[in-house]
Formats: structure tokens, sequence, C-alpha cells
């Protein structure tokens, strides 16, 4: 068994001052996480597999990304919702929840999950379960607000149990995350903050290309404007039928950090000099109310790439989500055809789950070749991989477009459907079979967006969807699971999984839902 004491000394006393800590980034620091994390292979080995054993998991939903992209996004504070899908660890009856978020979430969001558990009963699990906010909802992301807090961080130590191993689950990991792991004296499971560089839009292009996969024609590690101009028109002139192409901030995300190049009709409009001259014109910006200044300035800080826009008649956007476990394990967890919208179609809108029987086989070959080399790197934890497929005559051409680092927008939808009906993903044959052998499928999406939702509360939603026949059946294994629910009343936003025993009911209970919350918003005499 793992020892479960305190592995570091800076941990012997949850009275002991912050100062008393290496400061953040130090050397000092990165030693003491490296200790804890190696920890963690035997805490995995022991307890992970032993549904009695008990241990206690902190979720801290902290989207540690630029804040200022992040600002645009409506309701983005309860996008730390979307790992309220965690609690249903809980169905394990010896392991605690520690949820940590920027604001109170409503009692009735957290009943709504607790009653899908399996076996358990809702008051077994909430006495297992503690909730902590930091009564924050500024831009500030939750693990800076935290670190701000230090009587918080205390908190937190007290509610581990003192003979429970534990972990701390992160959306994504930073320097912050790292620090803030050190100061708890909890192993993460996610990747060293020194590696995540490596999935940033340019490393991200390097790997595909050393693991053989195909990626579109392009230029990464470009760090101003005037580079952009070059790589623009190096690609114009390789191909000259070209109409657009993608520029990408190295750490954007969900697009946000994306824009799309529009090639001038005139060749003399698509030399370096007069590329740079219209940049500002020509460059369109996927993220609202983020202006062609403000992107450059974005792009100088953290660079990106340039690359080709793939084109097709036929074109699908597959993702594949994977996970190295701290034992050295890859494995292939999911496949999604994802949904776009916005400039270009570079902005996630939500899921097809599982994706085309045609390429989910073969996209999770592809993967496991380069989560070989990821574990290779030292890489720990959930990652996922975009790609972009174009039909051709001889079946479908795969371009690798992206490595995430992280937990990603298809990651708590396959989390509820796992934890809900107990089955597994075969990644050989692109099938999700429950324990009795039968098949289930979702569509998620976290953008449905109308302002006609505006005014229903949680406990609006709740009743609305139990009069209506579109709650989750655990007797049926299918119906509607609700995400974001804490920015329905003021922002008009929900997100939601789908699920069932095809493609197209899933689709239909989507459609139902829509009717059913465009129906019952409307509802409102007083306007």
């Amino acid at each position: 068994m793992p020892d479960l004491k305190t592995f570091d000394t800076y941990h012997s006393s949850p009275t002991l001052s912050q100062s008393a800590f290496p400061p953040p980034g130090s050397e000092e620091e990165k030693e003491i996480f490296r200790r804890m994390q190696a920890s963690f292979p035997g805490q995995y080995e022991f307890s992970f597999p032993d549904k009695l054993a008990p241990k206690t998991v902190v979720i801290i939903p902290s989207l540690t990304l630029d804040q200022e992209i992040l600002a645009k996004i409506d309701g983005i504070v309860h996008y730390e919702e979307r790992m309220l899908c965690m609690l249903l660890l809980l169905r394990m009856p010896r392991t605690h929840i520690i949820f940590v978020s920027s604001t109170t979430i409503d009692p009735v969001i957290i009943d709504y999950y607790l009653h899908l558990l399996p076996g358990i009963t809702g008051y077994h699990a909430r006495q297992r379960l503690q909730l902590l906010s930091c009564y924050d909802s500024s831009p500030l992301s939750l693990t800076q607000k935290i670190l701000e807090r230090p009587r918080l961080i205390k908190r937190i130590k007290e509610c581990i149990p003192h003979d429970h191993v534990a972990h701390i689950a992160f959306f994504n990991t930073t320097p912050y995350e790292r620090t803030l792991a050190v100061r708890l004296g909890v192993p993460i499971f996610g990747c060293d903050p020194d590696l995540v560089d490596l999935g940033n839009k340019s490393q991200g292009r390097k790997l595909f290309k050393a693991a053989g996969l195909q990626v579109p024609q392009g230029f990464e590690d470009l760090k101003d404007r005037a580079e952009v101009a070059k790589a623009l028109a190096a690609l114009k002139e390789a191909k000259p039928k070209m109409r657009k192409a993608v520029v990408k901030m190295n750490d954007g995300f969900s697009g946000e950090g994306n824009a799309i190049y529009y090639y001038p009709d005139t060749k003399a409009d698509c030399t370096y000099s007069k590329i740079l001259e219209n940049l500002p014109q020509q460059l369109k910006v996927v993220a609202p109310d983020l202006n062609y200044e403000k992107f450059m300035q974005h792009f100088e800080s953290m660079e990106g790439i340039v690359e080709e826009f793939i084109d097709g008649e036929k074109k699908e956007s597959p993702s594949v989500q994977g996970v190295i476990n701290p034992l050295g394990r890859c494995q292939v967890l999911s496949t999604h055809d994802q949904l776009l919208g916005g400039e270009g179609g570079q902005v996630f809108l939500g899921a097809y789950f599982p994706a085309r029987p045609a390429y989910a086989g073969a996209l999770g070959v592809k993967t496991m070749e380069l989560c070989e080399l990821l574990k290779k790197q030292g890489v720990l934890g959930r990652f996922g991989v975009d790609f972009l497929s174009v039909k051709t005559d001889e079946g479908w051409d795969h371009f690798a477009i992206e490595i995430n680092l992280r937990k990603g927008g298809t990651t708590h939808p396959f989390l509820m459907l796992q934890f809900l009906t107990e089955g597994n993903y075969n990644a050989e044959t692109g099938e999700y079979l429950m324990q009795n052998g039968r098949p289930r499928f979702y569509f998620s999406s976290d953008n449905l967006v109308d302002d006609c939702f505006k005014g229903l509360t949680p406990h609006d939603l709740i009743d609305i969807a139990m009069d209506n026949e579109i709650m989750f059946n655990g007797a049926t294994q299918e119906g509607v699971m609700f995400h974001l629910i804490g920015a329905l009343s003021q922002y008009g936003k929900l997100g939601v999984v789908c699920i069932a025993n095809s493609p197209k009911k899933a689709i239909a209970y989507y459609q139902k839902t829509v009717e059913v919350l465009k129906r019952e918003g409307g509802k409102k005499p007083f306007r």
C-alpha cells in the first residue's frame, strides 16, 4: 500500500503560513511537486481499482487560460459546472469529493446530479461531498482566486480525511495549478506544467509529424504579424488556388484564438508586402468583440501558426480523447464528430458520439501512436486530438489539427455517459456498449442558447424536464442530462447531453428539448 502520510515537511502543519512555502515557479517548488507526483502511481495502482478504498478527489474546475478571451464567452464562470459530472464518482461508497468553485452553486443543481447515483442514497452521497466557494465571480481564474485565499486552502486540506489518499482533478494545468498542488500537498492527475507547451499549436504540429500523422501545409513558431504575412504569402505561392488560411495563437482554445485570412482574387494582392498591408482588413477574427489589434497583441505574446484552410465537398471534424494513466498505460477513451460554427467553422458548438464508423477505428489507431509518443515525453492525464477529415474517392483523408493536454468540451459528456451507464468504448470497433451489450449514443452541446430561455431558474428547468419526460431515466438508460444550468436564467444558455440507443433518437431528444424549452421559455406574460 502507498504511504498515506504527508510527503513533505511543508505540509506537516495545516496552520503553516503561506510564506513558508517556496516561491512559485522556483526550482524548490518544482522538486516538491516532482516528489508528490512520484507518489501518485502507487496510490493509483492500489486505490483506483478498489471501489471501497478510502480516497478523496479534490475537483478544481479552473479554466486557467487567457482571461481576456474567456471574458468574451457569456456565462464563463458557470463553465466550472461542467465538471459537476465528476460528482458521480460518489457512486463509490467510500469516496469523498471536495468541489471548489468561484461562486456558490444552487443546491437544486447538486441534488440533480446526486439523484442519478446508482445504488447510493442522496443522503449518503451528500455526507461525502464538501462544496467550497471563493464567492468571487471576477474574470480571474479559479486557481488564482484560491491561491489568494490561504484560509480556503487550509479548509480544503482539513476536509481530506487523514486515512485517505487524495489527488486533484483540474480542467487544465499551468504553473498556478502546480503552486496550489504544492500548497495543498496533493498530487495532480494531469500534465506537469513544464510539459504543457507540448500541447500548443506549434508543438502540436511537430508532434503530429513525428508520429507520422498528416497535417495541413503550414508554418509554426511565428512571432509577429510580419512572420504571419510571410507565411500567408508562402502558402499562396505553394498553393495558388487556396482561398483561405487559418491563423492560430499557440494557446487559443475552442477556436477563440483563431482567425481566418481571406486571400484577394488578384495575384498582385497576394505578395508579402500587400498581405502585410491588407492584413487588418482581410483577417477575420473568430472571437466576438476581439478586434484585429487585440488579436495580434495576443498572438505576439504567445506566438502561433499559419496553416491552410482545409476545403472539401464533404468534410467532418472528428476528435479523439485519450488518457495516459500514472502507470504509463495509454488508452483511447472516445471519439466524436464535432459540430463547429462561427467564422470559418472554428468554434466548438457540440458533438456526436461516437464518431462515424467509417473512420472511428482508424483515428483511434492514429491517436494511440501519438499517445505513445506523449508518454515518452512524460505526459500524464487526459488529452484530446482534433482532426479534419475530407471524403475522397478512396475513403477519408485525416489531417491532425490540434492537441489539447487537458480536459475539453467532449470530456464531460463522455464522463456523464460512462458514469451513468457503466459501459466501455471499444477503440477498435468505434462502439460504446453497456454491460448488457447494448449500444449507446449521444448528441451533446455546450451552446444551446436562446433569449427566451432567460429567466428560467434551475428549479424551473428541472420542473420542465420532469413534466415533459426528458430527464435521464436510469431504468431505460436514455434521456437528457443538463449542465451549465447556472447560466440559464441570466444568459439563456444551457448545456445538454442527449443519450439514446441510436443516433437518430439522440437527436430526437435534443430537438424535443429545444422545442420544450422554447415553448416554456416563451410563457412570460409580463414582458
